[in-house]
């Protein structure tokens, strides 16, 4: 699959048959929450010009579960399935029209168009976080989204992922990078791609003591 980091957790991953975008966080609204959570990479209006099948939010805290970024999608006749956690589907599905809203937990599973999305384990301060993994058939994708380094994780994990993607920023009940970089090594996949950094922060993801690393660049398609 094609994979975009869209800033911060936001990945869109995409084939001929779907696509798909995994917290979203096109906005400044954080800011709202704090003045140390203002953006320093300007939103890419571009972004919203596509079309989704699915959208996962891997928990609800607004830079993942965005407001103002899912209406920017979720229109009434935009026909998204729409994958968000418990303490998070209530929000989600505020937006209504004629999108699927699917509450999900670790074991859960969800397929559509050749491509099966299964929920795992997170350790995060939202008590409901989850992880994904995105089976396209040929590869396996994990995105952690934001959790410690817990050791119950890795007994839901399957030992072929191809792409890891996690955070590095080591605040909000994060890993840091020598966590994260355990965890990279325990998972043992082929790519691991640092997320969470850059955007309201000065961390070089450089500094990631990971060997088989792929750092992102804003907007731009992650070479895997």
């Amino acid at each position: 699959m094609k994979v975009t980091w869209l800033g911060q957790a936001g990945l869109l991953f995409e084939n001929e048959n779907i696509k798909i975008i995994v917290d979203p966080y096109l906005s400044d609204s954080c800011r709202k929450l704090s003045s140390l959570n203002v953006r320093r990479v300007p939103v890419n209006e571009e972004w919203f010009d596509v079309k989704p099948d699915m959208i996962i939010c891997t928990h609800n805290h607004m830079d993942h579960l965005d407001p103002e970024t899912l209406v920017r999608y979720l229109k009434e006749d935009s026909g998204i399935t729409v994958l968000c956690t418990v303490n998070g589907f209530s929000e989600a599905r505020k937006f209504k029209g004629n999108n699927n809203y699917v509450s999900m937990e670790p074991g859960c599973e969800w397929s559509e168009k050749g491509v099966r999305i299964s929920a795992v384990k997170a350790i995060h301060s939202e008590t409901t976080a989850i992880g994904i993994i995105i089976d396209d058939g040929c590869k396996k994708y994990y995105v952690t989204g934001d959790t410690l380094f817990n050791k119950y994780i890795f007994d839901e994990i399957p030992n072929d992922i191809y792409a890891l993607f996690l955070p590095i920023n080591g605040v909000g009940n994060n890993m840091n990078m020598e966590d994260a970089a355990r965890f990279a090594e325990t998972v043992n996949a082929e790519k691991v791609i640092p997320l969470h950094w850059g955007l309201f922060d000065d961390i070089n993801p450089e500094d990631f003591p990971c060997d088989k690393k792929v750092i992102p660049e804003f907007y731009k398609e992650i070479k895997l």
